[in-house]
């Protein structure tokens, strides 16, 4: 996300057609943001594990590595990521459902045990619809869609084994990437694309806003 924040700052202004700061202040900020993602690629990639990891000198893996092509950091077909996916898909991937770690090596200070986190699902999904994987995608999305109650809400979390929804609810950032994987699979340049590519083209929505 540090990153994110440097890639923004400099690619805003550009889209604007205006200048921040002083004299060569874009190019600090372009210097800043290539330093991060140069160390982050150096020292959070296990060439054993072929995969990102959740920390600098860990093995354990996360599911909010699957934002990395989703903000534009790495493109989707990257070997890299592609055995991130493949690595996540392996160890954190239970019933269908994507976890956010395994809680059972976590040092978060919490008990071990926890439903799967629904805005991850999604982004795996967009992973795989990114990856060319489509049927996959779409497969996984109808699975999550069943998932919502009467009113089509959805909670933060969901347990494949009791079948029901955990935690906060109805949580914005699983409607937020509901929402964007059903433009992903819908949009020949849906938002995930479109930051993979580093542009949107013409108007773009307030989910693809509320997902920068």
């Amino acid at each position: 996300m540090a990153w994110v924040a440097f890639d923004r700052a400099v690619k805003l202004p550009e889209r604007l057609g205006e200048k921040v700061g002083g004299e060569g202040a874009t190019e600090r900020l372009r210097r800043i943001r290539d330093t991060i993602h140069e160390d982050v690629c150096r020292h959070a990639f296990n060439t054993e594990l072929g995969s990102f990891v959740q920390a600098y000198g860990s093995t354990s893996l996360d599911a909010s590595l699957l934002l990395l092509p989703l903000v534009g950091f790495l493109p989707a077909t990257d070997p890299r990521m592609i055995g991130t996916v493949q690595a996540i898909e392996r160890r954190l991937v239970v019933d269908g459902f994507v976890l956010r770690y395994d809680t059972g090596e976590a040092v978060d200070g919490l008990p071990p045990g926890e439903g799967a986190f629904l805005a991850c699902s999604f982004w795996f999904a967009d992973n795989l619809i990114l990856q060319g994987r489509i049927d996959e995608a779409r497969e996984l999305f109808e699975r999550l869609l069943s998932l919502r109650n009467d009113v089509g809400l959805l909670a933060e979390e969901f347990d494949p084994h009791l079948w029901r929804q955990l935690g906060n609810f109805p949580q914005a950032f699983s409607h937020v990437a509901l929402i964007n994987t059903a433009f992903n699979l819908t949009r020949a340049q849906g938002p995930a694309e479109q930051r993979a590519r580093g542009g949107r083209r013409g108007r773009h929505t307030v989910t693809e806003e509320l997902s920068i």
